[in-house]
């Protein structure tokens, strides 16, 4: 199955049996992060001590919830998947409504464009994450622990590069410039990658995760339930779900490089760029078995994430130069609201059309483009 996506690096990232207890500092100290951007950007949030804290409190419940789900490992059935995608959908719609009627229609859309922008992409991880489960045979009964680790160290990352977003929006006035160009730049490596016809892999071998692991701990070459080291022939041993659950939290780095710009471009307020992104990420879990046998259907996403990254950039290089040339037009929220969701849908279609050719024609390489190599780091 071709499976479409975007390129990613995988990175070398540390990490331990607490990514709970990490999950949990992070957030924790996430208002403080925030409370040092300046006044003017403070008065603009509607991000209340009260709601920071509820909010906060809620996305750990939910991720407690998760990992007493996944304490015991098993294969999860699609009515189990489809039922936790419905509620993790519904609940940010909920939320959505919540917001509009306190804060007024323009926070609404702002929210409600900003969660489309951030599930898209996000969606986008599972391609990632599929590739790399696959290439490493991690068992069906332990995916969605593995899953679950790689959603919390991308909320992790992404609460730390919202904080530090928040402060350079507030202290340097070309930082949109700078998203600006940052998007455009990974929106010409998406495209790139969709016009790309090679098979999606992964070359474990060539992880630098996976090397550097291997060099200071040895790793037997079985699962060993969900345990990520035991002891083996006298020495602490890695097992490979140690070695899948590096690799993906190595990628959840290059993810949080454009996926936190992308939806400043659509409001500046710290806390909706956090509930949007901690909203995308949490049903990942779920959704990822639910998606699993149609992500091939979707061979023209990467069409669609690239025109969607290069339209937002282009909105943040004009809201840039408004404020340095007041005369320079601007994109209305409900308008990026507009594009976006009017992408989507034809790419959606598109795919569908060219799945259905090729089903017709025998033959699947015109209708799915090979979008994703991962692993093709340099050594």
């Amino acid at each position: 199955m071709v499976l479409p996506g975007r390129r990613r690096q995988v990175a070398v990232k540390e990490t331990s049996g607490q990514h709970h207890h990490a999950l949990r500092s992070t957030m924790s100290t996430l208002p403080t992060l925030l409370a040092a951007v300046q006044p003017a950007a403070a008065q603009d949030s509607v991000g209340t001590p009260l709601l920071w804290g509820i909010t906060i409190g809620g996305v750990l419940l939910l991720f407690a919830l998760d990992f007493v789900i996944t304490r015991r490992p098993h294969e999860v059935s699609m009515k189990e998947a489809v039922g936790w995608s419905s509620f993790y959908i519904a609940l940010p719609l909920a939320f959505g409504v919540f917001v509009w009627s306190r804060y007024g229609g323009d926070r609404g859309i702002e929210y409600y464009t900003g969660y489309l922008v951030e599930k898209s992409l996000s969606v986008d991880n599972l391609f990632v994450f599929m590739l790399l489960l696959t290439a490493f045979a991690v068992p069906k009964e332990l995916q969605q622990r593995v899953l679950l680790i790689g959603v919390a160290g991308a909320l992790v990352l992404r609460g730390v590069f919202i904080a530090l977003g928040a402060q350079m929006i507030a202290t340097f006035s070309w930082t949109f410039l700078l998203f600006g160009a940052v998007l455009l730049v990974t929106a010409v490596k998406v495209l790139r990658d969709a016009l790309s016809h090679e098979e999606a892999a992964v070359d474990i071998g060539s992880l630098r995760t996976v090397r550097l692991l291997r060099r200071v701990r040895p790793v037997v070459e079985d699962y060993r339930g969900p345990r990520m080291t035991v002891m083996e022939n006298g020495r602490r041993a890695l097992t490979p779900l140690a070695l899948v659950t590096v690799a993906i939290l190595g990628t959840d780095i290059v993810f949080a490089v454009d996926s936190v710009p992308a939806v400043f471009g659509i409001t500046g307020d710290a806390y909706l760029v956090f509930a949007t992104n901690a909203f995308a990420l949490l049903g990942l879990r779920a959704l990822y078995f639910v998606l699993e046998g149609l992500l091939g259907a979707l061979a023209h996403l990467g069409f669609g994430l690239a025109a969607i990254l290069a339209f937002i950039g282009v909105k943040l290089v004009l809201h840039w130069a408004h404020g340095v040339w007041p005369a320079t037009p601007e994109v209305p929220t409900l308008a990026s609201l507009g594009v976006i969701v009017g992408i989507l849908a034809l790419v959606t279609v598109t795919s569908l059309v060219a799945k259905r050719r090729a089903e017709a024609g025998g033959t699947d390489d015109d209708a799915a483009p090979r979008r994703e190599t991962v692993g093709s780091e340099p050594s």
